[in-house]
């Protein structure tokens, strides 16, 4: 149980008084750095890439699904993986609910991995989850967004991720990337956000952070892994107890 100290009414609420003071300094600077965000520079898109999707082959321009904006998840899935990432799988479940909206506001939002499409929708059926999962196997693409990387790649050393270079075994990694569709057809890549840059995109961590416990990651990790699970994986500890005691 945490041991924060009890005190009068007044004192509870002049501390939690100046204490919203300081959740106002967040809210405005996180306001600033969205703003700096919008006025990065865009890079254009010159490559082709073609994705299999659940509607048959489409290239980039088609992932839009006529808007003319596009936010790209990059999942963990390689082709023959053997393991189904619990963390991304966290953030994937955060998803739809967010989606349902987006889709009404000009955004079109799709979840890219580079397993075969065939390994993919089982697992896309198994979680429930409702939103466009396609498959860049026959593209280069994961590998210019700089999210997967070759055999030849992670020998050398040659892995650069999250705009930093250095050496790195995975061979998939997590992120999230935006683009902008212009009225003549051009595709620009505005923003790339990756490693703990997708935070923001898990509700359930906002709602952990209100509380006396927090994210309460106190394990061998010292993270997600430390708790979190498949959603269809958790188990009830009270049942478990009963089950195995009673």
């Amino acid at each position: 149980m945490p041991s924060n100290k009890t005190v009068s009414r007044e004192d509870w609420f002049q501390a939690h008084k100046a204490h919203l003071s300081r959740e106002k300094e967040l809210t405005r600077f996180r306001d600033r750095i969205a703003a700096e965000r919008r006025e990065l520079p865009w890079l254009k898109m010159r490559k082709d890439y073609v994705f299999e999707t659940e509607q048959g082959p489409k290239k980039l321009a088609g992932l839009f699904a006529g808007k003319s904006q596009l936010i790209v998840y990059h999942f963990m899935f390689g082709p023959g993986a053997d393991y189904r990432c619990e963390g991304w799988s966290f953030l994937a479940d955060h998803i739809d609910g967010a989606n349902q909206h987006l889709k009404h506001h000009d955004v079109s939002l799709v979840v890219v991995a580079r397993a075969p499409l065939a390994e993919l929708l089982p697992y896309k059926l198994r979680m429930g989850w409702k939103f466009d999962w396609v498959s860049s196997y026959a593209s280069d693409f994961n590998f210019d967004m700089q999210v997967s990387f070759t055999d030849k790649q992670i020998a050398a050393g040659d892995t650069t991720y999250n705009f930093d270079q250095r050496p790195r075994k995975s061979k998939d990694l997590p992120g999230a990337s935006v683009f902008y569709r212009d009225e003549a057809g051009d595709i620009f890549l505005t923003f790339m956000t990756r490693a703990r840059g997708g935070d923001p995109l898990i509700g359930a961590y906002h709602y952990l952070d209100m509380t006396p416990k927090g994210r309460n990651e106190t394990g061998p990790y010292h993270g997600l892994m430390d708790w979190v699970r498949l959603h269809d994986e958790y188990q009830d500890k009270s049942k478990s107890q009963e089950s195995c005691c009673g």
